[in-house]
């Protein structure tokens, strides 16, 4: 009984003071970005980059990141061409977000193509992730 009390208490310790798998996976890109760019990122630019808006190459309204996501990244979006609902992007509002490097990088690459018509840079994706890791 002592020993299951022990570990018990063993495993509650180590779960509670393990930095969450979140904010690794941020640093670890963030660092990776940093490399790149050699630039250091902030939140408040990585807010004026999710405003900007691009003209749509197809003549249709601009497009920017908060076209979908939304200016509240503590909602759901929607996406403005097939309207599929896009879940929060705040990792406050949702756990899963900025968990897993793959699916970041893959979406940053595929929402950069098409709402800014091109790939963004590594310091665009530093700042970018400032800002939605704040929020």
């Amino acid at each position: 009984m002592k020993r299951i009390i022990i570990f018990g208490i063993a495993g509650a310790l180590i779960f509670l003071l393990a930095p969450p798998a979140k904010a690794a996976v941020v640093d670890e890109l963030l660092s990776g970005y940093q490399a790149k760019s050699g630039g250091l990122f902030s939140a408040d630019t990585g807010a004026m980059m999710w405003k900007k808006k691009f003209p749509d190459p197809s003549g249709g309204q601009d497009r920017g990141c908060s076209s979908c996501h939304g200016a509240d990244l503590r909602q759901t979006g929607k996406h403005v061409k097939t309207g599929k609902i896009i879940e929060a992007m705040a990792p406050s509002a949702n756990a899963k977000r900025l968990t897993d490097i793959k699916f970041i990088e893959k979406w940053f690459l595929r929402n950069c193509k098409w709402a800014w018509g091109r790939e963004c840079t590594a310091g665009e994706k530093g700042h970018l992730l400032m800002y939605l890791k704040a929020q």
